[in-house]
């Protein structure tokens, strides 16, 4: 005959108690961020090119990507650039000359000096704002914020990206990588 171990009063207001709470963990229930991983780096707000026009001069230079997306550039006037890769805005520039016949073969060349910062939020010592840096993971972004607190998850985080049109928000490892215009959330464990 099989005995059957029930659980009364106070011991199961506990277990349901614990169950739900561990079941409950903030963030835990985000669907994953989508991987990225391989896709090239498209320029946005707030990024810093260096522009290479090979013999003009007045079309290099360092320039910044406006909050529309555009580059302001001497001659050329106002150039789209958010969401294009440096080799695409590149080829536009290129395009641009040619067609305003500013130069008749020109050869162009585009790099990112300053990305947009990051933001790291929740459960670090220093939230804020950082500058990121090529390669980055969640795990450096939050050494970069101080460090885990005490009340911190530490397993893994939420990161809010956008593409520009749209914004999305998932759940990440801690060393799943960072974009720049990040916004990473560590959570607060409840105990």
């Amino acid at each position: 005959m099989r005995r059957r171990t029930t659980f009364t009063g106070p011991t199961t207001i506990a277990l349901a108690a614990l169950l739900a709470v561990a079941g409950c963990s903030p963030g835990a229930n985000l669907p994953p961020l989508p991987d990225e991983a391989s896709s090239a780096y498209s320029l946005g707000p707030g990024d810093e090119v260096r522009v290479i026009t090979v013999g003009e001069d007045s079309l290099s230079g360092d320039f910044h990507v406006s909050d529309a997306g555009n580059v302001a550039m001497p001659m050329l006037g106002t150039v789209k650039a958010a969401g294009m890769t440096t080799s695409q805005l590149s080829d536009e520039i290129e395009s641009e000359a040619k067609t305003r016949s500013i130069l008749r073969d020109p050869q162009v060349s585009v790099e990112v000096t300053n990305y947009r910062p990051i933001f790291v939020l929740g459960e670090v010592s220093k939230p804020g704002q950082f500058p990121y840096q090529p390669g980055m993971t969640v795990l450096t972004a939050v050494t970069v914020a101080g460090g885990f607190t005490y009340r911190a998850i530490e397993d893994y985080a939420s990161i809010v990206r956008s593409n520009g049109k749209t914004s999305v928000e998932g759940k990440v490892e801690r060393q799943s990588f960072v974009r720049p215009g990040d916004v990473i959330t560590i959570y607060e464990r409840h105990f």
